[in-house]
């Protein structure tokens, strides 16, 4: 609770939404939300490197912020890539302001008919990664002058099961959320703030771009505001969790769902 007695009238409302200065590493920039991601940050600012296997996405997403992104392509389940890349940051950087743990994939089929190898590729991917980029990435967080950001991109799914049958994507979102909360608690006396993202079907090659009109049927039937998103409603929670407009948020998961979790 706050005492209203004690707080100042701004004269002019600020939100802190600026990224200018930042340095931020968006990892599966290629395409989808963090395509997204590492465009918007580029736009309030900040040095943003990307990066994901697909090279020639990279450059073309390069090409439109010139200066502003620089890419470094590569597996992330690959250990030396993960390892080339905090490399990097460091050498041309020094430090890491904003890191966004986004590359991802998803896994279909009922369980018992999956091979163990697509299980663990999705647990590599989605989990191990963002673990391991963590660990390597710690020193550069922790010498951020004014306080890094980690925002981990979990999924509603992470909160709540879904009908389809995805159980290793299920379970690594989930794993996201409470490793939020678990590096938000190590993390925050060394000014380290970390949060997850937990969106809901927003226009990706994942999700086709939402163009099967019986999946935009079951997106707007289970949300509350009956519709699906566009990729712009996501800039803003993005921005949020980067920028010093949550400078008082940790360890928190920020649902955008259109309310597919609330009931």
């Amino acid at each position: 609770m706050h005492d209203h007695t004690t707080l100042d009238t701004p004269d002019t409302p600020t939100i802190g939404c600026t990224l200018a200065g930042r340095v931020a590493l968006v990892t599966g920039a290629s395409s989808g939300l963090g395509a997204r991601c590492a465009s918007i940050f580029a736009t309030a600012g900040a040095e943003v490197v990307a990066t994901a296997r697909r090279a020639d996405r990279l450059e073309l997403l390069a090409d439109r912020y010139p200066g502003a992104i620089s890419v470094l392509a590569g597996d992330l389940t690959d250990p030396r890539h993960r390892r080339s890349l905090v490399d990097h940051i460091e050498q041309r950087h020094g430090r890491l302001d904003v890191l966004v743990n986004n590359a991802g994939r998803c896994d279909d089929g009922p369980i018992e008919q999956q091979a163990l190898d697509d299980i663990v590729a999705v647990v590599d991917l989605n989990l191990i990664s963002a673990l391991d980029l963590c660990r390597l990435a710690a020193p550069l967080l922790f010498r951020s002058e004014r306080g890094a950001s980690v925002i981990n991109v979990a999924s509603m799914y992470g909160l709540v099961g879904s009908v389809g049958p995805m159980a290793a994507y299920n379970a690594t979102k989930g794993a996201l959320v409470n490793l939020t909360r678990h590096l938000a608690a190590q993390w925050g006396d060394r000014g380290v703030r970390v949060n997850a993202l937990a969106p809901g079907y927003f226009p990706s090659e994942m999700t086709g771009m939402l163009e099967d009109p019986s999946f935009r049927r079951r997106i707007e039937s289970g949300t509350l505001l009956r519709r699906v998103p566009t990729i712009e409603e996501i800039d803003g929670p993005l921005l949020f969790l980067a920028s010093d407009a949550s400078s008082y948020v940790t360890g928190h998961t920020l649902t955008v769902d259109g309310g597919w979790t609330v009931v």
